[in-house]
């Protein structure tokens, strides 16, 4: 009895991410499309780039602007010891490009925001009507940056922000990647996001358009300093104060950073887990209870439990496979990979609770050789 509860419940919860979720498993059906370039006279538009020992991918990424002629790029080379700064300085045209030296970290800052503040500064003295807050592995396809301007333009967004298409070329990119994606928007439903009657508020940091005179509206970068989910914190103040917020994927907006192996990404994971969840043992606790239930409970009963129990849990890890399968296509993975969504998710489990084991060691939010978690400075 107690079983066929337990697969009433599993095939609820299931029912409810596919039909009361905002449909987030329905965007990867339909990527962004490319919007007809702005018209003569378009807004203005500056990049700032963050950019900490990027000197794998920077020239790459800085190439894909130049071809879209922004009015000006500025990088800032965050304390780079790998030349970044030198191949920042030859990848674009020396009119459209400033690569800025970082300051020293103030307190209360995290590293990326500080830079992404001196680059935001810099920038001002062009005047721009908007702001591209990129990272330094991300490579934009051909008329990206008039579809972000066109989109904000059209739908009266103050903020707009392409999820970029992962790097998915080894096994543990293959694996994780397209379910790293598939996590993030059921945690930020896409079509929840756009609606300004929901308070619900989320974009990727790594293509964000913002309009400036929003940035300013919200107090500046400075609002959000200490974020290490810096992305998410500016959506909430942005839609907080009024703005519309759009959200949404694009395959021509690709990451080139690659991890070449499982431990690689479950660090960056384990690098902001817990402070999403506030660092609260209780929510931990709780977050792990409601993703076994999610993930592990319909393929535990698929496999284990009586016969009626067993085929209830069937049904939800059905219903959970078809869920992944959009994802899978938009990321032209195997349908087989559909099935074993449970094992990844347990893989993501751990790295949540590496996560907070991290920060009470005082090694949250590491990075590139810097603790960003506010919690873990203080311990450090």
């Amino acid at each position: 009895m107690l079983s066929e509860i337990a697969g009433a419940v599993a095939i609820s919860v299931w029912l409810y991410l596919l039909l009361g979720r905002g449909g987030f498993w329905r965007e990867f059906r339909k990527p962004a499309p490319v919007l007809d370039p702005s018209p003569a006279g378009s807004p203005r538009v500056a990049v700032v780039i963050p950019a900490r020992n990027e000197a794998s991918g920077i020239a790459r990424a800085l190439a894909s602007l130049a071809a879209e002629r922004p009015l000006h790029i500025v990088v800032v080379d965050d304390s780079s010891d790998d030349g970044t700064a030198d191949i920042a300085r030859h990848a674009a045209p020396e009119d459209i490009l400033t690569v800025l030296a970082g300051q020293p970290l103030p307190a209360g800052w995290t590293g990326k925001l500080w830079a992404a503040e001196q680059g935001v500064r810099h920038a001002a003295r062009f005047q721009p009507e908007y702001l591209l807050l990129t990272d330094a592995d991300i490579v934009h396809g051909p008329g990206t940056l008039a579809a972000l301007v066109g989109r904000a333009e059209a739908g009266g967004c103050d903020l707009v922000s392409y999820m970029a298409t992962l790097h998915c070329r080894t096994l543990a990119e293959r694996a994780l990647a397209p379910a790293f994606v598939y996590f993030f928007l059921a945690l930020y439903p896409p079509a929840w996001i756009r609606d300004p009657r929901r308070a619900a508020a989320g974009a990727a940091g790594g293509c964000m358009l913002i309009r400036r005179d929003a940035l300013e509206r919200i107090g500046g970068i400075a609002a959000i300093r200490g974020e290490l989910i810096d992305d998410c914190a500016l959506a909430r103040a942005v839609k907080r104060t009024g703005g519309r917020v759009w959200l949404g994927l694009s395959a021509g907006t690709l990451s080139i950073r690659e991890y070449p192996g499982f431990a690689e990404i479950e660090r960056t994971i384990a690098r902001t887990a817990f402070t999403q969840l506030r660092h609260s043992a209780v929510l931990l606790a709780g977050t792990v209870a409601a993703l076994a239930v999610t993930y592990l409970l319909a393929p535990a009963l698929a496999l284990a439990a009586p016969p009626r129990a067993a085929a209830l849990g069937a049904v939800a890890w059905l219903l959970m496979s078809a869920s992944y399968f959009p994802a899978l296509r938009f990321y032209r993975r195997s349908s087989l990979w559909a099935p074993l969504l449970p094992s990844i998710a347990l893989f993501y489990i751990w790295a949540t609770i590496h996560s907070a084991v991290r920060s009470w060691r005082g090694a949250g939010g590491l990075w590139k050789g810097r603790a960003q978690d506010a919690s873990a400075r203080m311990r450090s």
